[in-house]
């Protein structure tokens, strides 16, 4: 990352500028400039702000959390859960596609890449934006977690009747920061194989946040991907 102001969406870079200018921010940016001489950081460059870029301030329906980005080769592009096309998807993905087919009967896609989601209003978020390679939650606690918890702050104070859909315990941990008596949480356990059996299959969460949506006077998602 360049000295100049990170390349963000316009409408983001305006609610999230005064973060950029802030000591954690800088100290990060120095960080991954370290990083970048010594190690293969994911994602690319052009593509750590992707989730904002897709899915400007005004637009965001639905907010999904995960941790930080995939750390195998050519896996992370800058949405949670997603893969570019061409990729293997990923165990957690595979059973995020069960999950959508159970509840919604849409087909399992054979491309990991979310960006239609994204296209649609579902912020596809995670807490921590880089990763070393091979190297899982290697950039955790160097400042990311600082922006994308502001981003969450700013999301509940100027929006209302969002999705805010939480899986695991690091992700239920940021419903702190959501303001519950105007937006809508859905939670339950990590889609990752450790986990899924305990609560993620057949928590139905593509249809409820629909379901919420229309609620709220909004377009539902057409989660379909194939």
């Amino acid at each position: 990352m360049e000295k100049t102001e990170p390349k963000i969406e316009a409408e983001w870079l305006t609610i999230l500028g005064p973060e950029f200018e802030k000591p954690y921010f800088t100290e990060l940016k120095s960080f991954l400039l370290e990083e970048k001489k010594l190690y293969r950081i994911y994602p690319p460059g052009n593509r750590i702000f992707a989730a904002f870029d897709y899915t400007p301030f005004s637009k965001v329906k639905v907010v999904v959390l995960g941790q930080d980005p995939y750390h195998g080769d050519g896996q992370a592009h800058g949405l949670c859960f997603s893969v570019p096309d061409g990729i293997s998807l990923p165990p957690s993905l595979v059973n995020i596609y069960k999950e959508l087919n159970t509840d919604l009967g849409v087909p399992v896609p054979k491309s990991g890449n979310l960006e239609k989601w994204a296209k649609q209003g579902v912020l596809l978020l995670n807490a921590t934006l880089t990763v070393r390679a091979n190297q899982a939650g290697s950039h955790q606690r160097r400042g990311w977690e600082n922006f994308t918890d502001e981003v969450i702050r700013q999301l509940s104070a100027r929006h209302s009747g969002l999705v805010f859909i939480l899986w695991g315990s690091y992700a239920q941990a940021k419903e702190a920061l959501i303001d519950t008596s105007k937006h809508f949480v859905l939670k339950a356990v990590h889609p990752s194989p450790l986990s899924v059996y305990r609560g993620f299959f057949g928590c139905r969460h593509f249809s409820k946040t629909n379901e919420l949506l229309v609620q709220a006077g909004k377009e539902p998602v057409d989660w379909n991907l194939v």
